[in-house]
Formats: C-alpha cells, sequence, structure tokens
C-alpha cells in the first residue's frame, strides 16, 4: 500500500464530496457513515485497477485540512470475481488520479471571489468546500454515457454495477467490498449484458479499444482546446454533444467549460438569475457563465446540486475523523 497527502488549494470539504456522491445516481454510492471514501476504479493506465481510502484531517474549529488517500495498484488479472491481494509498486499516476477525482488538481484558491456574483455566492454558502466528484476517468464516463443512453438513470445505474460485479476486479477496502468497473482490455471481451442491446455492446467495444489507444487520456483532453477534445469525443460511436460535454467536464474534470448541451444546467440558470423563459437562450447563458471563469464547471455543478435538492451542509459541525 501507498501513500500521498493532498494539499488543497482553496476550499475544499471531503464530507461535502461524500454528501454529493450519495445524491449522484451515477456513483451508487452506499458505503458506511465513517468519514472514509472508498474507491475502486480501472486506472488511467487502462490496464491496472486501483483500490484507495480517502480522509481529511478535521481541525478542532472545523476548519478541513490536509486530504490522506491509502492506495493499491492491481494488475487486472482473471478471476475478476475474487478478492485481488497482491498488488505492485505504484508510480505517480494513481495520486493524480485521485486528485483529479476529487478536483484537486486545481487550484482554487480564486474560487471564493466568484462570491461578487451574488447568485454564485449563494451556492459557496449552501455547499461549503464542494468541488465537482469526477467519474474515475473519461473512459468511465463515456461508458455511463453509452449504458444510460435513452434509459433512466436508476436502470443505468442497475446496469454499470451489474458489470462490475459480474467483470469487474472484487476488493475489500477499509471492511467493505466494492466492485472496480473493468478496465478497458476487460470491456472489450463481454459480449452479453442484461438490460443492454447489442447496439451499446458494440459501442462499449469501441469505447475500450479507444481507451486503449490513448484516445481518453484526461491530460491530452484537457490540454486541447475544449471545442477540439468536444470534437474528438462526438467522434467515439454513440457520443453525442450532451456526452461529450459530460464525458470532458466530468470524465477529464476540466474545470472550466460551459456545458451548451445541458437543458437542465439552463433552466437552473434561468431560474437563479430571474431570467424566466430564457432557458433555451443559450448564447445568453454563456454570457452569464463567463462571469464564473475560470471555474465554469465548477458554478454549473452547485447550480446542478441545488437544482436535484442535492444535501449542501451537514446538520452538525463535521467531527474530527482520522
Amino acid at each position: 500500500m501507498s501513500a500521498v497527502s493532498l494539499t488543497p488549494t482553496g476550499p475544499f470539504s471531503l464530507a461535502a464530496a461524500i454528501r454529493f456522491l450519495e445524491g449522484f445516481t451515477p456513483a451508487s454510492h452506499t458505503q458506511a457513515a465513517d468519514g472514509i471514501l472508498r474507491l475502486a476504479f480501472p486506472a488511467d493506465d487502462a490496464v491496472s485497477v486501483v483500490a484507495a481510502t480517502v480522509r481529511q484531517e478535521v481541525g478542532a474549529d472545523g476548519a478541513t485540512g490536509t486530504v490522506q488517500a491509502e492506495f493499491t495498484v492491481y494488475p487486472d488479472t482473471p478471476p475478476r470475481t475474487q478478492a485481488l491481494t497482491a498488488g505492485h509498486a505504484a508510480g505517480p499516476a494513481a495520486p493524480a488520479q485521485i486528485a483529479r477525482i476529487l478536483s484537486l488538481d486545481t487550484d482554487g484558491t480564486a474560487f471564493p471571489t466568484l462570491a461578487a456574483d451574488p447568485v454564485v455566492a449563494g451556492l459557496l454558502a449552501d455547499y461549503p468546500g464542494l468541488r465537482p466528484v469526477c467519474f474515475h476517468s473519461p473512459y468511465e464516463a463515456a461508458a455511463w454515457a453509452l449504458i444510460g443512453h435513452r434509459i433512466r438513470m436508476t436502470q443505468a445505474a442497475g446496469i454499470k454495477a451489474g458489470i462490475a460485479r459480474r467483470h469487474g476486479p472484487r476488493m475489500d477496502i477499509a471492511g467493505q467490498t466494492l466492485y472496480a468497473f473493468p478496465t478497458p482490455a476487460a470491456l472489450r471481451t463481454i459480449t452479453h449484458v442484461p438490460g443492454l442491446t447489442g447496439l451499446k455492446i458494440q459501442r462499449l467495444h469501441a469505447l475500450a479499444e479507444a481507451a486503449l489507444a490513448g484516445h481518453l487520456d484526461a491530460a491530452r483532453l484537457r490540454a486541447l482546446p475544449a471545442d477540439q477534445a468536444l470534437a474528438e469525443l462526438r467522434a467515439l460511436p454513440g457520443i453525442g454533444p450532451f456526452s461529450a460535454e459530460l464525458v470532458l467536464i466530468r470524465g477529464a474534470g476540466h474545470p472550466d467549460v460551459f456545458p451548451g448541451h445541458e437543458p437542465r444546467l439552463h433552466r437552473a440558470i434561468a431560474t437563479a438569475y430571474g431570467l424566466g423563459t430564457a432557458a433555451t437562450d443559450v448564447t445568453r447563458l454563456a454570457e452569464i457563465a463567463d462571469r464564473w471563469k475560470p471555474y465554469r464547471s465548477w458554478v454549473a455543478l452547485l447550480l446542478r446540486a441545488r437544482a436535484q435538492g442535492m444535501a449542501g451542509r451537514p446538520a452538525c459541525p463535521a467531527s474530527s475523523r482520522r
């Protein structure tokens, strides 16, 4: 097992991240209420899997501090339904991926200055320390988009969790059993999934090939101009404009993209800014979002959380947990 300390730049609350996951259907988050975030996921290298526990130090005054992550990287070798027990030495990739999942790879020092906008000020007050909690990778975000196309989110979450249980590695993490989503190499061997059409399975195979070829590398996608990255993602079979934005923002963790194809967000912006029926005027909404630079993705996340009724502040002050 390896360990890394991640020091947030700007406000960050792991407790807020966990509360967000509890209300985020794709995460299927039902872990113990002990202040520990347990993660099991395919690594960015497309051939390994990672088991991790994440904790955050909390001072006596309630101030949050350093994030501590302990993790083990495993080769993805069968039998995948048995618990993995033999890890191997970890390089810098796993800590970077954990940081990206929690949006700790972005300097959030200037985020509170957006409170000059009264709408953002209200969001920051309602959701203190909440940053986007991303999919484990662009690969897994794209898989979710393909699985969930034209079906209910709860149904899609069940199918995705079933794929992990049947075809992903089982991991025992801090007293709980989690199943990681299959690596790309494993995904491309799956020929039948209850609830998925043959076309969706073909598209998942194409996604696996793209991931193995490096086309879904998070750092590369974020380094590209956003329009170019979105165009590349839309070239994947089954990935349309909405899904491409999901993959770039919530898969690659891009902090500053305005989602131009998300009607629910657009309605939330129109409501928050008192724009009435302007929810369909994407140009006007994008101009408002320009005030949020360089954190447009972050503010959009907070607006969605409010619109969906996700819990913000805890009912009582967080206690210190290690």
